[in-house]
């Protein structure tokens, strides 16, 4: 038989109130004088990891928090709920005349947001009003890292500000790989994985929603407010499916077409061309001023694509 020695024995031990110590961090995650009292959200939970955790974080606060997707049975995670699908999150922010709604995701690392108005709120957006509140109150380190799906009006907008900001690939791992290297400390995903490295070691729905929670109180305006501080660049993409992987610089005709869509944007735009790294899908986007010319331009290198592949 294996002996364990007793400092094992006491690592293996269940902590029994892991769920009230978490509370409590994410309590701290914001500042003393933070109160959400007269705030009322509607918070969506997926029916998931947070269920029973986020709604007592947001109450404690002072918050009035009507919950949803709170009712897990093994099998309805992020089903039409949570940060992924935020139909119902929109219909009962505005049926309640809620100041605003959080959608979080199954396993709690993503969230998004919406507004009074029943608009949505997505990760860049958010991560934006962190970086802007944290500048605003000498708390922000370096700049902000986004990934190459980032929509460029935050690239812009940061600049007006004088933050920094740059792109890694797409993938929470490859955002906190360069805010390391980096030694910057927010960075983040436009499907809601933010990094809050100075309160955090990894992406944390709860603890990023509490920071834009406290932006909204410090600066005494609504969501809707500070999300319009930021103007996003109207984005088409487009997903082509093969049979197989593919590989695109066995394809170098394609760069002369994305050559000649971006002198057509006279630098006022970006082409993006991504295969996935999980599926034979070829991702296709756009993103300029001009919604109905982004659309145009995306259909037609997607046709392009298409035809070089094929």
């Amino acid at each position: 038989m294996q002996c364990v020695a007793p400092e094992d024995l006491g690592r293996a031990r269940r902590i029994e109130d892991a769920a009230g110590r978490y509370i409590e961090f994410c309590k701290g995650t914001v500042g003393p004088h933070t109160n959400l009292k007269g705030m009322k959200i509607v918070l969506d939970c997926a029916h998931g990891a947070t269920y029973h955790i986020a709604p007592n974080v947001l109450h404690e606060l002072g918050a009035d928090v009507n919950s949803i997707g709170i009712d897990p049975d093994g099998l309805n995670i992020n089903q039409d709920c949570g940060s992924t699908s935020i139909a119902m999150l929109r219909k009962v922010v505005r049926l309640q005349e809620a100041d605003l709604g959080i959608a979080l995701d199954g396993d709690g690392d993503r969230v998004i947001m919406v507004d009074h108005m029943g608009e949505e709120v997505d990760g860049d957006e958010l991560m934006f009003i962190i970086a802007a509140h944290q500048q605003r109150n000498g708390q922000l380190e370096g700049g902000v890292v986004g990934t190459q799906m980032s929509n460029l009006g935050m690239e812009l907008s940061l600049k007006d500000l004088g933050i920094d900001f740059v792109r890694a690939k797409v993938g929470d791992r490859y955002v906190m790989q360069m805010l390391k290297e980096k030694g910057w400390l927010l960075g983040g995903e436009s499907s809601g994985h933010l990094i809050c490295r100075n309160l955090t070691t990894t992406g944390d729905g709860i603890v990023a929603a509490l920071q834009v929670l406290q932006a909204m109180q410090s600066s005494r305006k609504t969501l809707h407010e500070l999300k319009n501080q930021m103007q996003k660049m109207p984005q088409k993409l487009i997903n082509l499916r093969f049979g197989n992987r593919v590989n695109l610089s066995e394809y170098p005709a394609i760069d002369t077409y994305v050559d000649a869509i971006e002198k057509r944007m006279e630098g006022r735009g970006r082409v993006l061309l991504r295969p996935s790294g999980t599926e034979p899908v070829v991702r296709v986007m756009v993103e300029g001023e001009n919604a109905d010319l982004v659309n145009q331009y995306a259909h037609e290198l997607a046709h392009d694509v298409k035809q070089v592949i094929s």
